[in-house]
C-alpha cells in the first residue's frame, strides 16, 4: 500500500522531479525557448503547424517528441516493468540520462537544435524510469498529473473522505522539486549558458553511483 512508502521513493523522487525542472528550465531559457520535460505544449504546436504551414517548425518539434517517445522506448525496453522495485536497472538508465545530457551541451553552445532532441531524450527515460507505486502514479518530468491528483484529492475531502497522507507528502514533493529545479536553471543559465545541462547530468551521475552501491550492500547482506 502508498501508506507503507519508503522514505527512498520520497527522496528519489524528490531529486529526480528538481533535475527535470531544471532541465525544463534550461530548455525554456535557452536560445529556442523549448519546453522539454513534457509534450502537451509541443503536440499542439505540431496540430497548428500542420495548419499554418510552418515545414521546419514542425520537423522540428516532431523531432523533440521523438527524441522523448525514444527515451520512454529505451525505458521500456531495458525495465521491462513500470512498477517501481530494487532490483531494477534505474542505473542503466541514469548514467544513460547524462550521457545524454552532456551529449547536449555542445550543440547548444552551437545553437544547434539537435542539443534539445538528446535533452528531450533524455527527459523522456527519466519519466520512463517510474510508472507506478503501490497504484500511485509517480512522474517526475511534468506535474500536470500531480496537480490533477491533488486536487482530486482535496475534492475527496470536501465530501468527508480522509485524505492519504503518505501519496499526498508524495505529490507535494514532486511538486515542489520540480519548481525548485526551474527556480536553480534561472540562477545557472545566466552563468554557465549551455553548460547548465551538465549540472542535472551530475545529479544523475550521483545518483546511479548511490543507487548500484545500495543495490551491492543489500546483495552482500543477503549472502
Amino acid at each position: 500500500m502508498i501508506s507503507k512508502l519508503p522514505k527512498w521513493v520520497e527522496y528519489g523522487a524528490f531529486v529526480l522531479a528538481l533535475t527535470a525542472g531544471c532541465v525544463n528550465g534550461i530548455g525554456l531559457l535557452g536560445f529556442e525557448h523549448q519546453a522539454i520535460s513534457h509534450l502537451s505544449g509541443t503536440a499542439t504546436l505540431i496540430g497548428t503547424d500542420l495548419i499554418n504551414s510552418h515545414p521546419a517548425q514542425l520537423v522540428h518539434l516532431s523531432s523533440i517528441l521523438a527524441g522523448f517517445f525514444g527515451g520512454a522506448l529505451l525505458s521500456g525496453f531495458i525495465l521491462k516493468d513500470g512498477t517501481l522495485a530494487l532490483g531494477r536497472r534505474y542505473d542503466v538508465l541514469l548514467l544513460v540520462e547524462a550521457a545524454l545530457l552532456f551529449g547536449a551541451v555542445y550543440p547548444m553552445q552551437q545553437n544547434a537544435v539537435y542539443g534539445l532532441y538528446l535533452a528531450a531524450a533524455a527527459c523522456g527515460i527519466q519519466n520512463g524510469l517510474v510508472t507506478s507505486y503501490s497504484g500511485a502514479i509517480v512522474r517526475t518530468t511534468h506535474i500536470t498529473g500531480i496537480i490533477t491528483d491533488l486536487g482530486l484529492m482535496f475534492g475527496a475531502k470536501l465530501r468527508g473522505q480522509p485524505i492519504n497522507r503518505r501519496k499526498l507528502v508524495l505529490f507535494v514533493v514532486i511538486a515542489i522539486g520540480f519548481i525548485l529545479g526551474g527556480t536553480f536553471s534561472a540562477v545557472i543559465f545566466p552563468l554557465i549558458g549551455a553548460w547548465s545541462f551538465a549540472v542535472p547530468a551530475t545529479v544523475c551521475l550521483l545518483l546511479a553511483m548511490i543507487y548500484r552501491i545500495h543495490m551491492r550492500q543489500i546483495s552482500v547482506r543477503l549472502r
